[in-house]
């Protein structure tokens, strides 16, 4: 003959107890279940019948009570386990993090941003993980501190000679609006010559990794690096040529 189970009796304190448990409604969702599982034991309501009304079977029911009687209340408590060790060490996720922020021209490849697919590839290939997916990737940038932004630009000349030039000009404009006056060998006319695409031309950005923002940083030394703005004139260039008369 099949005795059927019930919990121990419970006193008022704990009944009061498990009530509170049962509908506060948060926590642990396993807590909360265990809990609604001893109190409706503690109502005399059939194992069977617990299983029903908890959506679990008869086998569980009867753990939970048996667990409840030997540990009481911490037995409605579940123990996780530590889970499995980092994958990565110390070393690895820095070299990770240190390459994200680079460039990858710095490395001798031909493109401009690292994406998660070419930084996965490159990491496997420079022997700095043995695999990686792409979202495992994205969480170790994310647990550095790194993520992807937008890009500042900035535009300066490729013209090693661009100071002296910049010089020159500025030297002409300022003889042109009668600031400076013409030295021997400086010209009586000026004539300005400036070429430009169209008007709406804008610069595109693009992304980059880069470390989060805390606070206000230190101006000293930003967080993200700036890259080269780049111009494409599909539609060819017009040319300005404006001239001015310089009295003597």
């Amino acid at each position: 003959m099949v005795h059927p189970v019930q919990v121990r009796p419970i006193s008022n304190d704990e009944g009061n107890r498990l009530l509170r448990i049962v509908r506060r409604g948060t926590g642990s969702v396993v807590t909360w279940r265990r809990a609604q599982m001893v109190l409706l034991s503690a109502q005399h309501m059939p194992v069977a019948k617990i299983a029903e009304v908890t959506f679990t079977s008869t086998d569980r029911v009867r753990d939970v009570l048996h667990n409840f009687d030997a540990d009481g209340f911490d037995s409605l408590y579940p123990c996780y386990a530590g889970g499995r060790p980092p994958k990565f060490t110390l070393p690895q996720r820095q070299q990770i993090k240190k390459i994200a922020l680079s460039r990858p021209a710095d490395h001798g490849l031909p493109f401009s941003v690292w994406s998660l697919s070419k930084l996965t590839d490159f990491l496997v290939a420079e022997g700095v993980v043995d695999d990686i997916s792409h979202e495992g990737l994205r969480l170790v940038l994310r647990d550095e501190d790194v993520s992807f932004q937008a890009v500042e630009t900035f535009k300066a000349s490729t013209d090693p000679d661009y100071n002296a030039k910049t010089g020159r000009v500025l030297e002409l404009y300022a003889i042109a609006d009668g600031v400076s006056t013409p030295g021997p060998g400086d010209p009586t006319i000026v004539f300005c010559v400036d070429e430009f695409g169209p008007l709406n031309l804008q610069p595109h950005p693009g992304k980059q990794w880069a470390l989060v923002a805390h606070g206000r940083g230190d101006p000293a030394a930003p967080r993200r690096r700036r890259r080269r703005a780049t111009y494409t004139r599909p539609h060819g260039v017009r040319h300005l040529m404006v001239g001015e008369l310089v009295e003597q």
